[in-house]
């Protein structure tokens, strides 16, 4: 779900709207189960279905991100994709509650397919997404066959791709929401879609610019996600929003505070130092290794028409025009060669 912290961001004036031709030439580090997600949400078939092969497996996540790569690729940017690993122990109980709540999804989502109430499917299958295991070693191997990075995060893939941000691996991690922040990401950016919609238009932060300006300190923009509710204290405190929130920080510092002068009562079961902890050192690997490969096009289109049903003619046209852009990126460095 992550933590709401979009109002009180925009009442800074941090954002930036970007093209995507900003980041070429740049690292960046993607959130893949998200965009997993992502891709799920949009594309599907006119009763708010998944698309599939002729083996009933889902391919709706394939066609998104294949053709996400292609067009990050010839944009230039160099995207590394960072999975989650097990769910943090102190997350459980929410991704208990979140299983719950999409099997009701689930229920109401087929109940409103077979009755032919497609629009109310459509929205319902957003709110009944789930992704599994053949999902994401179909979309890992897409990633492979294109030589781009992946990387394991022992927990949340948010903390790991802040951390590979903060060590200078990359120059922005590539998110849906205001986690990565919490985890102290430099930079995010989100709606980094590429599509040829002009409504979506790349979003691009910078913590310290918003740390100056709102006048916090990491740690206090922590308690703030806290107040209003993170993964693992959801919900937060009953009746305070982004703006309560701040300003209750900014007066009296710190969720300590809060709590000793009674302000605020905290009834979770988790403590508040214990999220606070997470969010300022959580686990992450550090044994990773970002190697960039020139995408292996024969093995991409076996691999989409050959496995999954892919038209050979879309599969084609997208990776024609990937080919041409590393062939002109060859001639360009050969005729740089050649002068020096």
């Amino acid at each position: 779900m992550g933590v709401q912290l979009g109002t009180l961001v925009r009442l800074f004036d941090v954002e930036k709207i970007v093209s995507p031709s900003f980041f070429s030439g740049k690292i960046v580090i993607v959130d893949a189960l998200p965009t997993i997600y992502e891709m799920l949400a949009m594309i599907r078939d006119k009763r708010g279905l998944y698309l599939v092969d002729s083996k009933g497996r889902v391919t709706s996540h394939l066609i998104g991100l294949f053709t996400r790569i292609c067009r990050m690729l010839i944009t230039g940017i160099k995207p590394v994709f960072v999975f989650d690993g097990p769910p943090h122990p102190l997350k459980m109980k929410e991704i208990e509650n979140r299983k719950k709540e999409k099997k009701m999804f689930q229920r109401k989502y087929i109940e409103a397919v077979l009755s032919g109430r497609y629009e109310e499917a459509r929205k319902l299958g957003k709110r009944a997404m789930f992704v599994n295991d053949e999902m994401i070693k179909s979309a890992r191997r897409l990633i492979e066959l294109f030589g781009l990075p992946i990387v394991d995060a022992p927990h949340d893939g948010e903390a790991q791709t802040a951390y590979m941000v903060r060590k200078g691996d990359g120059f922005v991690t590539a998110v849906r929401d205001w986690d990565a922040f919490l985890y102290g990401a430099p930079r995010i950016v989100m709606d980094l879609k590429l599509s040829h919609d002009s409504f979506y238009k790349p979003r691009f932060y910078e913590l310290d610019l918003f740390l100056s300006r709102a006048k916090l300190t990491l740690e206090q923009l922590i308690d703030i996600g806290i107040l209003i509710g993170t993964d693992f204290n959801p919900g937060g405190i009953e009746g305070i929003g982004p703006k309560t929130a701040y300003k209750l920080i900014r007066r009296y510092g710190s969720l300590e505070n809060l709590i000793k002068l009674n302000k605020i009562e905290w009834a979770f079961d988790v403590s508040y130092l214990d999220i606070r902890e997470i969010y300022l050192n959580p686990p992450v690997n550090d044994s990773y290794k970002i190697d960039f490969r020139e995408p292996d096009f024969d093995a991409i289109t076996g691999f989409l028409v050959n496995e999954y049903n892919f038209s050979k003619r879309r599969v084609l046209r997208e990776l024609n025009e990937l080919r041409r852009h590393y062939y002109s990126q060859r001639l360009k460095q050969k005729r740089l060669d050649e002068i020096f």
